[in-house]
């Protein structure tokens, strides 16, 4: 098998606890992230990775496959590598359980950059910021990339910082969109990486793979995303999706 995708999907939550279920316009949450995932052209098999007898029995209600992991791993990662461990693939994507809008195309560009070239090992995906307030929000992930689209730097603050006396106006900021595609035999070596300096400043688990030295390929898209980390992350996808069934109602 070339490319397989995992949903993680974990009921408990810190911030807002059986989140993967919350209703957003008559499906749960997590349904709507693999309706997306499903029509992504390059995977062959899409499985959601779950601890909790609730988030099991949803997901086989809307028909997905589901892979019952153990209940104290401490990351999606450490869950995605139970399930995989068995299963001959040469390319896992790791899609979020908490973002409904994710859109086809990002797997199938993250699945292409690690098809097609051997020496890229870890893939992710960015889109550039148009709300001038994300930038300084420190929810909204930034990502600073070389001239070949490697990531430079992930960080919440507002990268690169724009001096006063640059010549460049406005620089592009971009927001990392958090799916991430990996080579199997790389997913167990990000996954026995320790704790790093930075990503317990940051508290973002990406910057240990460039702080040991690993390369993560950046893919642009055009489409954005709602991260769903509170009720009122919900409330704003929940919209979103209102007005894409309207617009979608009157083209009709």
């Amino acid at each position: 098998m070339d490319v397989i995708g995992i949903i993680p999907a974990r009921y408990s939550s810190t911030r807002f606890e059986g989140k993967v279920l919350a209703d957003i316009l008559g499906k749960p949450m997590l349904q709507h992230v693999w309706e997306r995932a499903k029509q992504a052209r390059l995977l062959e098999d899409l499985i959601i990775a779950c601890d909790d007898e609730r988030v099991a029995k949803a997901a086989k209600e809307f028909g997905a496959k589901v892979v019952f992991t153990a209940k104290d791993h401490a990351s999606g990662t450490d869950r995605i590598c139970e399930v995989i461990n068995p299963i001959d693939v040469k390319v896992v994507i790791n899609i979020q359980g908490d973002e409904p809008l994710i859109h086809p195309t990002m797997i199938d560009a993250v699945a292409s950059a690690l098809l097609d070239d051997s020496s890229i090992s870890m893939a992710t995906v960015m889109k550039a910021i148009e709300d001038l307030e994300a930038i300084n929000d420190p929810n909204v992930v930034k990502v600073v990339i070389d001239k070949n689209n490697f990531a430079v730097y992930f960080s919440r603050a507002p990268v690169p910082f724009h001096a006063k006396n640059s010549p460049i106006k406005l620089p592009i900021y971009f927001k990392h969109i958090g799916l991430y595609g990996y080579t199997k035999d790389f997913l167990f070596t990000y996954k026995n990486l320790p704790v790093s300096y930075l990503e317990r400043i940051e508290c973002l688990e990406q910057l240990r793979v460039l702080e040991e030295g690993f390369r993560i390929k950046v893919i642009e898209t055009k489409y954005d995303t709602i991260g769903v980390d509170t009720p009122q992350d919900l409330a704003k996808v929940t919209e979103y999706f209102k007005k894409e069934s309207h617009n979608a109602a009157n083209q009709g």
